[in-house]
């Protein structure tokens, strides 16, 4: 550079460097393994954090790591505008709010509660003067900040607070906006969980099946999962058929093929000395539905169930 250059470097004044927006403050109430490790996600992210707990002594490592404690939950409250809430039940939700000062607040619950209730609570929460989010936490705490894990929240309720507070809520997981009838997180939530403890049932049932016999569970294990996933392509097609409603769409195993070897299953159980009750239930869906119609819901797949489950 030459000297005159260097000069006019030196007479440039320094445009100053803006400051960077400051990280948004949240108060959560309840420190139980999933708020511990939700307030443990916000203070890595740099989050100005207030927590409450009925326990106080919870809260001592977070206090360490630089979280605000309050005394009371309405002490907790009145410190943030967004206001999470992490309880047990519902329950501890309606005392742990009980006569606080909710006006001007973004309150957003992550107990799991039914849709009903859901709406309930928003409708509560929104005539005290707030705004109001219901979520549903598809995660465990090991999976809460820790992103390649792929934990993730369904919200409903207010878009506004939703727009307004979104990566604040997706620090500790990643935030999925469902809709603004506050019960369809609650309904999406359920909604997984349920299919989770059907597949439950499933390996449930295959396990007790060999139980006894010279076959390794470790080994039947990986041809268990790798059946499983492969079976997982079956969902987009039953929500094809439902949104068509043609269930004849694409059928590979009618439903009359699938009735008819039912008795083979059971057999095997009682072979086995296995209790079918965990299939049973689905097994009868099955005929009634055939024994409808036999004609016309013979060649179906198996979505028709869904019918019979509503009534």
């Amino acid at each position: 550079m030459t000297q005159n250059a260097a000069d006019a470097v030196s007479r440039t004044p320094l445009t100053p460097l803006t400051p960077l927006t400051p990280l948004t403050p949240l108060t959560l109430l309840g420190l139980g393994a999933m708020g511990t490790a939700l307030a443990g996600a916000w203070l890595a992210a740099g989050h100005p954090l207030t927590v409450w707990n009925r326990t106080a002594a919870r809260a001592e490592p977070l206090a360490a790591r630089g979280a605000a404690v309050a005394a009371t939950a309405g002490e907790a409250v009145a410190a943030n505008r967004l206001v999470v809430v992490c309880l047990l039940d519902d329950a501890s939700v309606e005392e742990a709010l009980a006569g606080v000062d909710l006006t001007g607040k973004d309150v957003v619950n992550l107990v799991t509660s039914t849709p009903g209730t859901a709406r309930a609570r928003a409708a509560l929460v929104t005539g005290r003067g707030a705004r109001y989010l219901d979520g549903g936490i598809m995660a465990v705490p090991p999976m809460i900040g820790v992103p390649q894990a792929g934990p993730y929240v369904f919200y409903s309720g207010s878009p506004e607070l939703f727009e307004e507070h979104r990566a604040t809520l997706a620090a500790p997981a990643d935030a999925r906006y469902v809709g603004a009838d506050a019960g369809h997180a609650a309904l999406h939530d359920v909604a997984l969980l349920s299919a989770m403890y059907g597949m439950f049932a499933g390996v449930a049932h295959a396990f007790a099946l060999v139980r006894g016999e010279s076959v390794d569970p470790r080994a039947l294990a990986p041809l268990l999962s790798s059946w499983l996933t492969a079976m997982t392509g079956s969902v987009a097609a039953t929500a094809g058929q439902l949104a068509a409603g043609d269930y004849t769409e694409g059928v590979v195993s009618s439903l009359a093929m699938q009735v008819a070897g039912v008795p083979t299953f059971l057999r095997t159980a009682e072979e086995q000395g296995v209790s079918s009750e965990l299939l049973t239930p689905y097994f009868e869906l099955m005929r009634r539905r055939l024994d409808a119609d036999p004609a016309r819901h013979g060649v179906e797949d198996l979505t028709g169930v869904v019918d019979l489950l509503r009534g």
